[in-house]
């Protein structure tokens, strides 16, 4: 992402965020910047349809609405799986795909397959990945 792209976007979620915390604010930064570099990784055909108004983003892949949410095991977030259920009726959407997000350069994929059956992420979501930011690696778990 070209840093006048990444500005004019911040710029945005300040505007439309602004009853958002300044923490509140830093984490759609940063859900926008791992929206953008997935997309750059996984294909770059993918057109952003929707990404301030919920965790979970909304793309659109050959014609259809998808939706990502990434998730960090570092930083975790509460996952009421029957409200992305009903976010994914709601909002027409094909598909939801997990990512896990990591930043280390080691890669620990049992971490995320213990993870994805206590938390039962195979039977909500359409597919899984391991998104390694700074290698740039994806790897579909699911």
């Amino acid at each position: 992402m070209e840093l006048t792209a990444f500005q004019e976007l911040t710029e945005q979620i300040s505007i439309e965020c602004f009853y958002m915390t300044d923490s509140q604010q830093e984490e759609k930064v940063i859900q926008l910047i791992d929206l953008h570099h997935f997309i750059d990784c996984y294909n770059p055909r993918i057109k952003i349809i929707n990404y301030i108004n919920h965790p979970i983003n909304i793309i659109e892949e050959n014609g259809a609405k998808k939706g990502i949410l990434f998730y960090d095991l570092k930083h975790p977030i509460s996952l009421d799986l029957n409200l992305f259920e009903s976010f994914k009726r709601n909002n027409h959407l094909k598909e939801i795909w997990f990512v896990f997000v990591e930043e280390d350069s080691i890669s620990n994929s049992k971490q995320y397959l213990e993870f994805i059956v206590e938390n039962s992420i195979e039977i909500f979501y359409d597919k899984i990945f391991q998104f390694n930011f700074f290698q740039s690696i994806i790897k579909e778990l699911k």
